[in-house]
């Protein structure tokens, strides 16, 4: 394939054959040799065959090969010609990161942190079979798949700064839990408020180098060796078969033998499986809003327990990955609402933005980065250039490096338990097949994915920070 340089970290691939746009990556040299390395251009060249796509199909910095779409792809589709992808928003649906700061700095946290870690760890469930402490009634759910963080503040578990503090408030309206099958129902109803496995995970961070003071202080961020947690989870075992069964259906009444790849089933947004999916994936983004707001709860009464305090301890901001979204962007000059699929991609929007909260609106959108297991997370701010080429979209993390299988080869559990000790950071509550899954070296370098990103302009590095302790699934 022929890919050409366009700038200082933007790479393009010409449309051609059945390419209705060109495709874009946003990636150093080194990192497009580590893309080039699985089928992550080829993947996001077949997006960009789709009905109704505009502007380029585009990779991001950490993108790597995934189901369909590349993980770090982003592409925006016409409401009227254009389609929704079940593969296009992932199976872990709103899978997404939020920040909390504290008023803590690393040295009063130090003697306790281990006890921390532990408190957390039971009071927050993790690992692919945990049950959460929640015994919900399928009415319950219902409700919560409707009502998102609105459900969680109802009964206690959020306040209304967390709600204006959540992407989208928290809540999509055009939630349908009716689209939600019972096979869902029945893999998310013990699942509410539970971290999960793979790469989900819960940190506790110190704030370790500040590049804009000013805005690092409207989000929360005042001082280096100040305490944040990090939580990175998603839509738990609802999620996944929503996506399962919606993909099923799309094959079994559309077919994929048109498409550039099987994977990319597909419905037009202005078809009944296109609508039906739609409000399913909006019931599981709320399910997804509300278990990180549960969560967040639980890490609270954790640090009131263990420290004699929560004060201060405010929710920056919670952002999704894996979703798909209507949204007004200007296209050669002209506003037109399209649907934005982010599938591990973060929005990053800039200033002026009415979707972002009043208080971020002159600043614009905090965005956060985390990295791999032991390695520093960012707090990034969105900016009008990631409207203008990516419909203001960056990169979500690290990105992967090699398969889980291959990281269990190379990354013995023991080895990373004491690689992560010797740079003074504790890790809980996970298995050692967990570990090794999720070693540093399974993972793209943040720093550069992060570099990338403020260098093209599309999130401006804000803070770094890095692991005091991991609790992980």
């Amino acid at each position: 394939m022929e890919i050409k340089k366009v700038s200082d970290c933007v790479w393009e691939i010409p449309k051609s054959g059945k390419m209705n746009v060109p495709a874009r990556v946003f990636a150093s040299e080194a990192l497009l040799d580590a893309i080039k390395k699985d089928n992550t251009l080829q993947q996001t060249m077949n997006v960009a065959t789709l009905p109704g796509i505009v502007g380029y199909s585009m990779a991001m910095p950490d993108a790597h090969q995934g189901y369909g779409f590349p993980v770090g792809g982003v592409a925006a589709f016409d409401t009227k010609e254009g389609v929704i992808s079940p593969g296009g928003v992932g199976f872990d649906i709103n899978c997404g990161v939020r920040l909390l700061r504290t008023d803590f700095s690393d040295k009063d946290i130090d003697s306790k942190r281990k006890a921390l870690l532990d408190a957390i760890c039971k009071n927050v469930p993790s690992g692919a079979g945990r049950a959460g402490r929640l015994d919900l009634s399928n009415d319950e759910l219902q409700e919560l798949l409707t009502k998102g963080i609105d459900w969680a503040k109802a009964n206690g578990y959020a306040s209304k700064e967390d709600k204006l503090h959540t992407e989208e408030d928290g809540r999509m309206a055009k939630a349908d839990p009716s689209k939600v099958s019972e096979t869902a129902i029945k893999r998310g109803l013990p699942q509410v408020g539970t971290l999960g496995s793979g790469n989900h995970f819960l940190e506790l961070q110190r704030v370790d180098k500040i590049v804009m003071p000013d805005v690092a202080k409207s989000f929360g961020i005042d001082k280096v060796g100040q305490v944040v947690v990090m939580v990175h989870c998603g839509s738990r075992g609802l999620g996944h078969q929503v996506c399962s069964d919606y993909i099923s259906r799309i094959e079994q009444e559309l077919g994929t033998k048109h498409l550039a790849d099987p994977e990319l089933a597909s419905a037009l947004l202005s078809s009944d499986i296109g609508q039906d999916y739609y409000g399913a994936m909006s019931a599981a983004i709320n399910f997804a809003f509300t278990n990180r707001q549960l969560i967040t709860h639980w890490i609270r009464e954790v640090f009131e327990k263990t420290l004699g305090s929560q004060d201060g301890m405010d929710l920056v901001y919670d952002v999704c990955h894996n979703i798909a979204k209507f949204e007004k962007h200007k296209v050669d000059g002209k506003s037109r609402e399209l649907c934005v699929h982010r599938k591990g991609a973060t929005r990053a929007f800039g200033p002026g933005r009415m979707e972002i909260p009043a208080v971020f609106r002159k600043i614009g959108q905090p965005v956060f980065i985390p990295g791999s297991m032991g390695t520093a997370s960012y707090l990034l701010v969105g900016t009008s250039t990631a409207e203008e080429m990516t419909f203001g979209s960056t990169a979500h993390g690290a990105g992967r490096l090699m398969s889980r299988h291959a990281a269990i080869d190379r990354f013995p559990a023991q080895q990373v338990r004491a690689q992560l000790k010797s740079k003074g950071i504790e890790i809980v509550g996970s298995s050692g097949k967990g570990i090794a899954e999720e070693a540093p070296g399974a993972y793209k370098d943040v720093d550069e994915v992060v570099r990338v990103s403020d260098v093209v302009g599309i999130g401006k590095i804000v803070a770094r920070f890095t692991p005091l302790g991991v609790v992980k699934g």
